[in-house]
Parts: structure tokens; sequence; C-alpha cells
């Protein structure tokens, strides 16, 4: 990659073609990058054709393997489920050229951070961890975003560059996914006890009371509001979130706290995920009206196992 090299000319590789890469890959080509390329390991599944027909909509070209997308590209985006960390660094580093940018945006813990970082700067590449603090759709490209590691000031202007919201944290490697964890705990785990104690309270019959004793102890949250958006978040995401969960379980244990906050939050996303997958709520895409029909399918769930 030649250093004078604008970022827009780049060729730009995103590992993970989910709803966070098309997004990218959308703003970037929208932005004036002519090549970006994407890596999926949907692909070859039944889950192939939208994303094929995504990228061709788009102009963005998939290559069969990581190593594929790697060997062409100036810059890796690694945006994929919190437990492929790693697996992503250990394919794509072998195939990485000298001085290719790598960005992890992926929801890992510090530990999983530093290993992948050592994978890809071991092979010649230059790590930076990318800590997303906000729900990427209605920010898009231009999402809050944390950089950090010996990397993270130099990448900075040339993500700007490319329309992000990169903001430098810390030249510590491991610091950005730290803030992220420990945010995880609490925003995953409010989600888990709403779900929890909400199901639990409508099973009871005494929803109102409890919502009326939130309201008067939190009067600035809109407890029916925030419940509705926390069943949704759960519904829509599930699984992803469960994964971030563990690795934010391994971020507390990783300090000789035992997390069992963040460890329960894990299993109560992976069972809503679970209850998604049997078709428990429908179509999880779809907006979700009131808390309370969430609440019902979920009680429903229960008691046909039962």
């Amino acid at each position: 990659m030649s250093v004078a090299m604008a970022p827009k000319d780049w060729r730009i590789g995103l590992v993970g073609y989910g709803e966070v890469g098309r997004i990218l890959a959308e703003d970037l080509r929208a932005g004036g990058v002519a090549r970006v390329a994407a890596c999926d390991i949907k692909l070859g599944t039944d889950k192939e054709p939208p994303l094929r027909e995504h990228a061709q909509r788009f102009g963005v070209a998939l290559t069969a393997s990581h190593a594929e997308l790697a060997s062409g590209a100036d810059l890796v985006l690694s945006a994929v489920t919190a437990s492929q960390t790693i697996a992503v660094a250990e394919a794509t580093a072998p195939a990485i050229r000298k001085d290719t940018w790598f960005l992890d945006f992926n929801s890992a813990s510090p530990g999983a951070k530093k290993r992948a970082a050592a994978l890809i700067d071991g092979n010649g590449g230059r790590f930076v961890e990318a800590a997303v603090m906000t729900s990427i759709p209605p920010y898009r490209i231009r999402v809050p975003l944390l950089l950090g590691g010996a990397h993270a000031q130099a990448i900075k202007p040339l993500l700007d560059g490319l329309g992000f919201a990169a903001k430098v944290a810390s030249g510590q490697l491991g610091v950005v996914s730290a803030t992220k964890m420990c945010r995880s705990v609490m925003i995953k785990g409010l989600e888990a006890m709403v779900i929890e104690s909400f199901t639990a309270a409508r099973a009871y019959g005494v929803q109102d009371a409890v919502l009326a004793s939130l309201e008067e102890t939190f009067p600035g949250v809109d407890w029916e509001k925030q419940g509705t958006y926390f069943f949704e978040r759960a519904i829509k995401h599930g699984r992803r979130r469960a994964e971030e969960m563990v690795e934010a379980a391994a971020t507390v244990r990783d300090i000789g706290l035992e997390p069992w906050s963040a460890a329960g939050t894990a299993k109560r996303q992976a069972f809503i995920a679970d209850l998604v997958d049997s078709g428990a709520f429908g179509d999880p895409k779809a907006p979700r009206e009131d808390w309370r029909l969430d609440a019902d399918r979920l009680l429903a769930a229960i008691a046909r196992k039962n």
C-alpha cells in the first residue's frame, strides 16, 4: 500500500456481511470508495442469496475466503459476532500484506483483542481496536467509534477521510474494548433484567403496580417505551448480544471478579435467541408494538415447554 494513497483509493475488505457490514459497504460506496469487497461465512449456505443480491446492487465484490479478501485489501474491517474475533484474525493474518490496516469492530474482551492483534501485527499488519458505543443503524458510518492501540492515532485521520466519526481513546490496546465491555454489562444487563422483571410481573398480574413504582423511583424514564425497546433489541439481536456478554463476562473474570451478572445476562440473551429461532416471537425483524405482547409470547413458550 502506498503511503500517499488517499483512503478513498484503498481496496477495503469487509469480514462479515451482516447488518453492520452491509451498512458500511453502502456508505463507503456512496462516499466514493470504488473498491469494496466482502466475505461472510454465510456464503455457500442457503442464506447466501440476499447477501449476493445486496453486493450486486451496491457494487461489492464477494470473495470465497478470508485469505483472498485480506490478500487484496489495504484496509480490513472485521465486523463479526464476538465469538469469531480470533478466528477471523487467524484466517486473515497469514495472507495480510505488510502495513495493511486491520480495524476490529467486534464486541470482544481485551484479552481476545490482544490475541487477535498479536496475529495481525505478527504477520506485518497494523491492528487497531474499535468500539462502537451505541446502535449503528441510526448513525450508520458516522456512529461514535473509539479507537485504541499503537496504530490508533495514525489511522484516525484516514478513517475521517472515509466518513467515519472516530476518536482515539488510548494508545494502549485493551482500553477501548474494556470500555465497551463494561458498558455492555450495564446496557445488556438492563435488557435482561427488564425482560425478566416485566415478564414475571405480567404472569402475576402486577405489571401496572411494578411500572408505577419504577416510574416513581426513576421519574425520567418512560418504562413502557423502554420495556418495548428492550424486548425488541433482545429479539432482534439476542444471539449477537449473548456472544458479546460471554466476552463481557470474560472481561470481568480476568480481573478476578466472578461475573454473575454478565454471565446471567449472556444466558438470558441466548434463551431469547433460542425462542426466536423456534418462532415464538413471530418475525423478529418486525417492529414490536407493546412489551406485553412479547411477554405473553414468552410465557406461552414457557408453558409449551412445561
